[in-house]
């Protein structure tokens, strides 16, 4: 792959998704689109970014979800989800006490591990959630992968990572070689293709957002403005998830850390931060089917 095409492909990816890669990433792009090119009949890499320069919005789409990564498995990195059961929903089952509501995003819902992840803790505790109306938004780019998430079918291996065998035997039915998240479970969760870098107001305001291991991806002014958009989402009282690798210190004051508990985060004031103007977002051209 010569430089100009590596060039032309790390801007598509950065404008498309927020993707940003860095100088020495040929070897990561030719491993993932090389057999997309060769799918699409083409010869390679050079031919792939022609038809791309033509406006192929299909092909776009393809080399854009070809690049995210999708990586995620059941009660991934298990902290997040104590936090959740002994810390998040024991206050918001206090602060709600009046409505008895609560809503929770997934913001980078992926093949749907996490969301279901939320789903069954929150069955675990369906005695505390009686007459509670329960809402959970599953979002994600890739088309593709919210279609695995809404089917909720997951092979022999994929059970086996993170998910507790009670839980499996519970919450899951065996189907020859694979297993499905029962009727009752996959209702519980609303799948959306979203677009991080695009306007998400839409979606209403949360009182907890998981947004783990995604703006690890994106560069300094791209995080700084999800930031912002995501406090103007999230009940003052809200609470915040991050990844492990990722951190709001020394990027935004719309949100701090909670003591000893490491990825949680409350917003500090998220009706000041919707006061002020927000980083203009990055311009996107509008993809295909999206």
């Amino acid at each position: 792959m010569n430089a100009p095409d590596y060039e032309y492909l790390r801007k598509l990816l950065k404008e498309r998704s927020g993707l940003d890669l860095s100088a020495d990433k040929q070897y990561l792009i030719e491993s993932r689109l090389l057999p997309l090119a060769r799918k699409a009949g083409l010869s390679g890499i050079p031919e792939l970014v022609q038809k791309l320069q033509g406006g192929s919005g299909a092909l776009i789409t393809s080399v854009v979800e070809a690049m995210t990564t999708n990586e995620t498995f059941f009660f991934r990195d298990k902290v997040p989800f104590d936090h959740f059961r002994d810390t998040i929903m024991p206050e918001i089952l206090k602060a709600r006490a009046a409505r008895r509501s609560v809503r929770i995003w997934c913001a980078a819902g992926s093949t749907g591990q996490e969301p279901y992840s939320l789903a069954m803790t929150l069955k675990e505790m369906s005695a505390a959630l009686t007459g509670w109306r329960v809402e959970i938004i599953a979002t994600d780019l890739s088309q593709e992968v919210l279609e695995k998430a809404k089917a909720g079918v997951y092979s022999q291996f994929e059970v086996q990572r993170g998910l507790p065998i009670q839980m499996l035997m519970k919450y899951f039915k065996q189907t020859g070689e694979t297993w499905q998240v029962n009727p009752e479970l996959r209702a519980m969760i609303q799948h959306r293709q979203l677009n991080l870098l695009q306007d998400f107001s839409h979606l209403g305001t949360f009182d907890v957002i998981f947004c783990r291991n995604v703006l690890i991806y994106f560069d300094q002014e791209t995080k700084i403005n999800i930031f912002s958009r995501l406090a103007r989402q999230i009940e003052p009282d809200g609470f915040l998830v991050l990844g492990a690798a990722e951190t709001v210190v020394g990027l935004t004051d719309t949100f701090r850390p909670i003591a000893d508990r490491r990825g949680l985060y409350k917003p500090n004031d998220p009706r000041a931060a919707a006061a002020k103007p927000a980083a203009e977002a990055p311009r996107m051209a509008a993809m295909a089917g999206r």
